[in-house]
């Protein structure tokens, strides 16, 4: 079932940032990438261990996506979540 993919939506479960929510950006064998358009910029992407991020069965198109685009994705997310 823990089948992470770029564009999923994923949210933390450990550390200082422990329920906020990000998308995946990129993924290797023990770690993820994710970024949130703000602080957390596809520049700059967040290195998180698979076993510290809870991931949302929900995908996003994210190829040839900007920072704006990943903003407005957790933003209609959090909206909908509210």
């Amino acid at each position: 079932m823990d089948k992470f993919e770029a564009g999923m939506l994923a949210k933390s479960k450990a550390g200082h940032d422990t329920g906020k929510t990000y998308v995946i950006a990129d993924t290797d064998d023990a770690y993820v990438y994710l970024v949130d358009g703000k602080i957390r910029t596809l520049d700059k992407p967040k290195k998180k261990k698979k076993k510290h991020v809870q991931i949302i069965l929900k995908q996003y198109e994210t190829a040839g996506a900007d920072d704006g685009k990943i903003r407005q994705i957790l933003k209609t997310w959090n909206q909908k979540e509210g």
